[in-house]
């Protein structure tokens, strides 16, 4: 019984490690062109301007609205990924989903650390702008591909 235990306790540990380490490697990558720029100033997103903000390490930033325009811009670039005409037959990519879950992984973060240490929230709002820059330059490579077609 010990045993089985502290198997599932270790592989869990283990899970969560790889999962990390799997988000900020996507998130880590550097592509050839930034097409986030343009998608955001093309669908009025904020997300550039917020993670600017918390980048600027400033104690009276409101997190609680830099979290909803954050929020907002997430809910545009799915509903846009999943319902573009360029939307590719196979679904989102593996590295798309794993980046939609961590963004929902960090916004229970900022949920919880907001209240206890605004350094954490702030850490984990930055990494939902992070994983919205990254959706959006993916809207933006789909985009470009399918005018080139």
């Amino acid at each position: 019984m010990f045993a089985s235990i502290f198997i599932i306790v270790v592989s869990l540990i283990l899970f969560v490690y790889w999962f990390r380490y799997t988000c900020l490697l996507i998130l880590s990558a550097q592509n050839a062109k930034n097409y986030a720029p343009q998608v955001a100033t093309a669908n009025q997103l904020n997300f550039l301007e917020v993670r600017s903000e918390l980048m600027q390490e400033a104690p009276n930033s409101p997190l609680e609205k830099l979290h909803r325009a954050l929020d907002r811009d997430y809910r545009v670039l799915t509903y846009l990924l999943q319902h573009a005409a360029t939307y590719s037959v196979s679904g989102r990519s593996i590295e798309e989903r794993i980046l939609m879950l961590d963004y929902q992984v960090m916004r229970v973060w900022y949920a919880v650390t907001r209240g206890m240490s605004s350094t954490l929230a702030r850490r984990a709002l930055l990494e939902q702008a992070t994983v919205v820059n990254h959706l959006a330059n993916a809207m933006g490579e789909r985009v470009a591909v399918s005018a080139r077609v």
